[in-house]
């Protein structure tokens, strides 16, 4: 089985949003409020930290292994900023940058029935085209 990848970060954490919290195909579900205190090797402190990404957190999501496998579920990625894997990253993040932005949509092969992306708005409308170069009906949010 084949592991993605992947070349833009934002791009797998959308994917991750979808396999671990939208379809439950990904476990366990991560959630920082329940592992700040255990699951890695420092207390995490979500009230002082939170509004920053949470590096521990951040790399725990990006040494997700998706394999081709996993990837035939995805048929959409919907960007919202408050999806789990964002406010776990950054607790209180107030969506009011680009920091969860995808910047390309190169990963999108690696998703055979991917039909619909919704992203996070960009300046750069050529995100959107080379999403629909590869026939995904791509739509900022």
């Amino acid at each position: 089985m084949s592991i993605i990848q992947f070349k833009d970060r934002n791009f797998k954490l959308a994917v991750i949003q979808e396999l671990m919290y939208n379809k439950k195909l990904l476990s366990p579900e991560f959630d920082i409020w329940e592992s700040a205190n255990n699951f890695f090797d420092r207390k995490i402190d979500i009230n002082q930290e939170g509004y920053e990404i949470i590096p521990e957190v951040l790399e725990y999501y990006l040494n997700i292994e998706i394999t081709e496998e996993l990837a035939k579920n995805i048929t959409k990625i919907y960007q919202n900023g408050g999806d789990d894997v964002y406010m776990n990253i950054i607790p209180y993040w107030d969506g009011e940058d680009d920091e969860f932005n995808i910047k390309s949509a190169e990963d999108a092969k690696y998703f055979p029935n991917m039909k619909n992306a919704v992203v996070f708005y960009d300046n750069d409308d050529s995100i959107l085209d080379a999403f629909r170069k590869q026939g995904i009906d791509a739509k900022w949010l």
